[in-house]
């Protein structure tokens, strides 16, 4: 940043500003683990000299605090990946069952905007197809905030929900399917070749929230990538020219990680043993009856909370694929 000419580098300064500030934060954060650490043990070491044992709790709480920041920056550590640190755009479509998956897919929706929440995350839905009585038939999501991807990229697949209908009047138990998909929002320096002629672009009016202009043009836009059969499509802009870019960005960041995972299953098919975790692929159970069960088919990881879990509570399962995904590179 000292050099004369760094200012006047445009895009290459602002990659610079941006890679400063992502390790002057690595470092803010282990100075203040370290910071905690050394105020832990001064405490423990006032209450040995004047055997003190009324600061217990407050050295307890001390110490559990420092094991939960080490456990997150530990976690992040994990996320080394390319991509990791970028924003994730999501998408959720319901499987076959009408209105009982179409309900499952929201609940879905609902899990990540809390999961979001939580995070301190913010979301945009880029487009929202709503079922015809209830639930959704397809939505995709913008997740803003750093390592969005990295954490989210965990929940790709078939999720399958177990429970008693509540749009069954004779209250019998039902199977429902939805499928997650979570790829990057990529930045202008990743180039991803798409040929004009791969494309099939639609147009038709938006539904939904937005006004009058939504029932008066075709602003909305779906277009289809003939090659692969990958289908994207926005209405959430007014005009069609924005939704057609914002289309165009989603289906870039859906090429370029289909191109990863492509990438990564030609790896995966060197180690036997490793559990294929690709695009169709069942990785996750919701059980609500006969009992209560969240279970992971990848990490064999489970939790009796479901309600904790559908209200956002899923990092101990993302968690756990990342650890996973570390041994599986290590072996």
């Amino acid at each position: 940043m000292l050099q004369e000419d760094f200012w006047q580098r445009g895009k290459d300064a602002q990659e610079v500003l941006k890679r400063r500030a992502t390790l002057q934060e690595e470092i803010t954060r282990w100075q203040k683990l370290q910071e905690s650490l050394e105020e832990a043990r001064l405490l423990l070491s006032l209450a040995e000299e004047e055997e003190d044992t009324s600061v217990l709790p407050e050295l307890e709480a001390a110490v559990q605090e420092l094991e939960e920041q080490l456990a997150r920056q530990e976690l992040q550590t994990m996320l080394s990946g390319e991509n990791d640190q970028s924003n994730a755009i999501l998408s959720i479509h319901p499987g076959a069952g009408g209105t009982e998956s179409q309900d499952w897919a929201e609940m879905l929706l609902r899990m990540y905007l809390r999961w979001a929440e939580r995070r301190g995350y913010t979301s945009e839905v880029l487009d929202f197809q709503a079922g015809e009585e209830a639930g959704i038939k397809s939505v995709t999501v913008l997740i803003k905030g750093k390592y969005a991807y990295g954490y989210l990229k965990a929940e790709t697949g078939v999720h399958r929900l177990v429970r008693i209908s509540p749009f069954d009047a004779s209250n019998r138990r039902h199977t429902s399917f939805a499928s997650v998909f979570v790829s990057p929002e990529l930045d202008d320096t990743i180039q991803v070749e798409i040929n004009e002629a791969d494309l099939r672009i639609d147009t038709f009016r938006a539904s939904g929230a937005g006004g009058q202009h939504v029932n008066v043009t075709d602003s909305a836009v779906r277009i289809t990538h003939l090659p692969t059969g990958i289908v994207v499509q926005c209405q959430n802009e007014r005009s069609q020219h924005k939704n057609k870019a914002a289309a165009m960005k989603i289906l870039r960041s859906r090429l370029y990680a289909l191109e990863k995972r492509k990438q990564e299953e030609k790896l995966e098919e060197l180690h036997s043993g490793k559990k294929e975790i690709g695009w169709g692929s069942q990785i996750r159970s919701y059980i609500l009856h006969p009992y209560q069960l969240v279970k992971d088919h990848r990490t064999d990881k489970e939790i009796g909370n479901v309600q904790a879990v559908l209200d956002g509570d899923i990092d101990p399962f993302i968690e756990a694929y990342l650890l996973l995904q570390r041994a599986q590179k290590r072996s």
